[in-house]
């Protein structure tokens, strides 16, 4: 075995200990900078005595495997677990509702003070702040949650996707043809 150590590695050796490397990463048992680290290394390496080295506190392929057949035990607490709406929403989202909500809290509060000042109710325009933009969040947050559901959209499915490409294939009607040089569609002028 030691003769093997001292035997030059060939291109092809080089990539399969990279490979297992990413692999670690990725299962939380390299961190990012060792890994990049020995991915150099890696390359650089000249006998397999190095590229076992760079692999040597980790556990060999088929260790990991066997580990892996056996269900985890906090998965069926985790699955049970019941979720929010707010909790299926991506990040952006989430931060898109919050500066909502901040916004039109603070016309509340303005709205509030005001009709105070004022001895009545005024007209309420925190309405018109409230209102479109809750209206568009809704319909994005809507869309986003049947994305993660796994649902498709009306554009998705596959009979609306094969019409949506034919149409688009074939240049027929007012809408679809190119206007000559210096002159404006007729769909422009009946705007």
């Amino acid at each position: 075995m030691d003769d093997r150590q001292h035997m030059r590695a060939s291109d092809a050796d080089r990539p399969e200990l990279v490979d297992r490397l990413a692999a670690a990463l990725e299962e939380g048992r390299l961190k990012m900078d060792e890994y990049a680290e020995r991915m150099g290394l890696a390359y650089e390496a000249v006998t397999y005595g190095d590229l076992a080295a760079l692999s040597a506190d980790l556990p060999q392929a088929g260790e990991v495997a066997k580990r892996e057949a056996a269900p985890p035990a906090a998965a069926p607490l985790a699955a049970a677990a019941p979720r929010g709406v707010i909790a299926d929403l991506p990040a952006a989202l989430k931060v898109l509702w919050t500066i909502w909500l901040a916004a039109v809290a603070i016309n509340l509060i303005v709205l509030v003070l005001v009709s105070g000042t004022a001895g009545g109710l005024i007209y309420p325009w925190p309405v018109w702040v409230a209102g479109p933009a809750g209206a568009a969040l809704l319909a994005v947050s809507a869309g986003a949650a049947a994305i993660r559901r796994g649902g498709r959209s009306g554009a998705q499915h596959p009979a609306v996707r094969e019409r949506l490409i034919s149409a688009s294939q074939h240049q027929s009607g007012p809408l679809l043809r190119r206007p000559g040089p210096g002159k404006l569609p007729r769909w422009h002028y009946q705007l």
